[in-house]
Order: structure tokens, then sequence, then C-alpha cells
């Protein structure tokens, strides 16, 4: 009964998804928030439709089905933009990836530690687990015709290309942080950051070239319609996935280097119209996910955070990466409004959603972790959804002309 009525639910709202389309990008709402509120309206606390155990007591379903989305949705940022695009943004994203992603882990780690009085392991897990941007959220900030009218190309391209990237390159944070918890020890867990970034890289280049040639290949012979080639990039996703599970790689990270690879060699009409369909499909398909984590959240758990866990709330929404980016706006280029904008909407979801679960599965966490860590994604999912079309229009006129904001 519960998947038969998550689907049935998810089907309707993908339905009012696909009806409304752009006018829904406009309004102060997103998909992941509509299908978050229908989760709560079933769930227990509301209507109690389905009654099931809370997150906190089974994260499996939470591990596969948040790896299955983000590697959707990372093989659908690789190929958002041509790849000359992607090169002039190097400069920025390595900055983001080298110095604000451990510096917004580092962040969260001493709010955590600061409201909820946790030690050095579970801080650490909770700040490796919320430091990366989330690029199924994030998705419904940069795309899109209205993001397209608002935004400068640049900024969309860093947010997107940093959402990407970063959910792969933070497994090794969250190795050092099991080995702070007792997982393992610290250098374990570096020779196995090494093994899963390099081994990810070495999968993924190949993977996406190997994919691009045959599907160049199938064309040349006729045997590729339209239809399959559209969906050929997500059954490559799953394969590269797939792979990557089998030789113990970091395999969001191997996706999302295999769409790079890809959309470098498919330079050809394929790529433009992979986009769609990948934007598409990452679209709807992060309403089963949003509406069941609204099934599952464990409001008892998050009542026992009592005032520290609003405090962690605020303090990880507004401190984790504003400031982080504020500071770094003269090397990343940015310009005041350009540096507000990419500081706030730096989302978390599904990826800490899917670390969160990996370090329940290796470790017998603290409950705190995960009740702390779903509350700040629920927070996140809700403000940044919310806040995402106005403060598109508050950049827009932040960054229009003088006579334009005076009506002259």
């Amino acid at each position: 009964m519960l998947i038969d009525v998550v689907l049935a639910v998810s089907g309707l709202l993908g339905l009012a998804v696909a009806a409304l389309s752009d006018r829904l990008r406009r309004w102060p709402v997103s998909a992941p928030v509509m299908g978050l509120a229908c989760g709560i309206l079933l769930g227990p606390e509301v209507t109690g439709v389905l009654v099931i155990p809370p997150v906190t007591e089974d994260t499996a379903w939470v591990h596969t089905a948040a790896r299955l989305l983000l590697a959707i949705s990372v093989m659908s940022v690789a190929l958002r933009y041509p790849v000359r695009d992607a090169r002039t943004r190097l400069r920025p994203v390595l900055l983001l990836l080298a110095i604000a992603l451990p510096a917004m882990a580092l962040v969260t780690a001493g709010l955590a530690a600061l409201t909820l009085g946790v030690g050095l392991g579970a801080a650490a897990l909770l700040g490796a687990a919320l430091c990366p941007t989330d690029p199924v959220l994030a998705s419904s900030v940069v795309t899109g015709g209205p993001a397209e009218k608002d935004l400068p190309a640049r900024d969309r391209q860093i947010l997107s290309l940093e959402s990407g990237a970063n959910d792969g390159l933070a497994l090794p944070l969250v190795l050092v942080a099991l080995a702070l918890a007792g997982a393992d020890s610290v250098g374990a867990a570096l020779a196995e950051s090494l093994w899963q970034v390099a081994g990810a890289v070495l999968l993924g280049v190949p993977a996406g070239w190997l994919g691009a040639r045959a599907l160049r290949a199938g064309e040349e012979h006729g045997s590729t319609d339209p239809a399959p080639r559209m969906l050929f990039t997500v059954v490559l996703a799953f394969a590269v996935l797939g792979a990557a599970g089998l030789i113990h790689v970091d395999g969001i990270l191997a996706v999302f280097v295999a769409g790079l690879a890809f959309n470098h060699v498919a330079t050809g009409p394929e790529r433009t119209e992979d986009a769609p369909i990948d934007e598409a499909v990452n679209r709807f398909l992060v309403l089963p996910l949003f509406l069941a984590f609204g099934l599952v959240l464990p409001w008892s758990a998050w009542a026992e955070l009592g005032w520290g866990g609003v405090g962690l709330v605020a303090g990880v929404l507004l401190f984790r990466r504003l400031p982080v980016i504020w500071l770094l706006r003269r090397p990343l280029g940015l310009g005041r409004p350009d540096a507000a904008f990419v500081g706030w909407f730096g989302p978390i979801g599904v990826s800490a959603m899917f670390y969160l679960a990996m370090e329940a599965e290796r470790l017998a966490v603290d409950p705190v972790v995960l009740a702390a860590g779903t509350l700040v994604v629920a927070a996140s999912t809700v403000v940044h959804g919310i806040t995402s079309a106005p403060g598109r229009v508050l950049y827009r006129r932040a960054t229009a002309p003088v006579d334009e904001r005076s009506g002259v």
C-alpha cells in the first residue's frame, strides 16, 4: 500500500507540475516543497493515512533512492552546458571545491557542537553530510525560463557545476568524519578516499567516452531512434553507478565525470537533446523521494532536540555558506549581488540524505545526528524552495540599471 500511495500521489503531483510548467517556477514554492508537504499531510502527524517508521529507524531505502536520484541529477548537470562554457567556470568551481566545501563542513560541525553539545565525532558527521550543495534542489533555482531571464549564465553555471562536483567530492570528508567517530582509522579513511576519487575518475572518463562513441556509431548505422537516444544518458548514469558499486569507488563522482566525458565527445545534436530529457527526469523523479521523506520525518526526535535544533537550523542556513562565499567573492570574480545570491542558494537536500544514510549504515551513529541532519534538510528544502523565486526577482532588481529601478 505504501508504494501504491506514494506512486499515485507523486503521479498527481507530476501532472500538476507539468500543467503549471514555468508558472510554478515564478511561485514561492518548488516541486520538492510540494512533495514534502504532501508527505507530511499523508503522514502520522496530520491525517495518518500512512503510518510507517521514521527515517531515524530505517535509512536503507533512503540511501538507495537518494543514490539513484543523485546519479540522474549529476548527469543532468554534466550535460547542461556545452564543454566550452564549463571550462570558463573552472577556476571558481575549483575554488568552491577546494576552499568553500571544507570550510562549510567545519562551520557546520562547529555549529552542531555549539548548539547541540555533541562530541567531535557527531559534529564531524553532521558537518560532512550537510556541507555539499544539492544538485536536485539547486536545479529548481538555476533552470527554466524565469531563471534564464533573471540570472546571468555565470551564476547559474557556477551553482550547477559546483553542485554536481561537490556531491562526489564530499565523500572524503564523510570518510574522515566516520574515522573521527570511531568507524576506522584516519589513515585508512584517507587511503579509501584516494581510491574512491581516483577510481571514480578512471571509471567515469572511459565510460562517458565509450557511451558517446556507441551512440554516435548507432546513429551512423541508423540503429538509434530519437526516443532511445534521449534516454541513453539515464541508462549510462545507472550503468556507471552500478559499475562503481561493484569496484567500490565513488559512484556519484564517477557518473558526473562520465557525463562530462560524454558531453565532450558528443558534440552533435544528441547533447542538446539529451539535456532536456535529463532535466525532465530530474524534475519529476524528485517528487516521490520528497513525498516519502515527508512521510518519515522524525517529529518526536526533532522535539527532543529542543531549542538546540532550532539554533542549528538557523545557524546552518545563515552561516554555513553565505559568509564563506562573501569572503571569497573577489577570487571567485563575483560582484556583491552575485555573491549574495550564490552564497544564499546552496541548498541542502538529497545529497545530505545520501550521506546521512551512509553514515548510519557504516556506523551506529548517535541518534542526534540523524535527527538534526534530517531537520536541517527539511528546513533547507522549505526555506530555499520558497525563496528561490523572490530571490531571483531581488537579484534582477539589484543588478538592473538605475533608470530601470527608478522606473524611468
